[in-house]
């Protein structure tokens, strides 16, 4: 009986363990500031971001552009843009994560985002 109350606690513990499963989120952005910028998503859980790879997505005309990021379930997710080449001009948490704020965050698994619109 003991032993079989060990491997039940230890399986307890190593479930608990597991990762996250994986989802997706996706998000619409639409940048209608007269300067090209630049886009990256932010892990607040992990350390990654979309694009990654020292990559950003651009954004150089006013149409709407969709993002779909793998990631898992829970995990927090920030948008952050800034003006291409003047990073004081930023949007979301700006560049490298480096700035807060108050709603440019999401939580994959939980149903898409909102159109955001960046503007002056």
């Amino acid at each position: 009986m003991r032993v079989f109350a060990l491997v039940a606690a230890a399986a307890m513990v190593l479930g608990s363990l597991a990762p996250a499963s994986a989802d997706s989120l996706r998000w619409t952005i639409r940048s209608d500031y007269p300067h090209i910028v630049s886009l990256e998503f932010y892990s607040q859980d992990y350390n990654r971001a979309w694009p990654g790879d020292d990559e950003v997505y651009i954004l150089d005309d006013y149409n709407e552009k969709s993002y779909n990021l793998n990631c898992s379930t829970g995990e927090t997710i920030c948008y952050g843009a800034w003006v291409r080449g003047n990073t004081d001009k930023y949007w979301g948490v700006g560049l490298n994560n480096s700035q807060s704020c108050d709603d440019c965050c999401y939580t994959c698994g939980y149903g898409d985002t909102d159109l955001r619109i960046l503007h002056d």
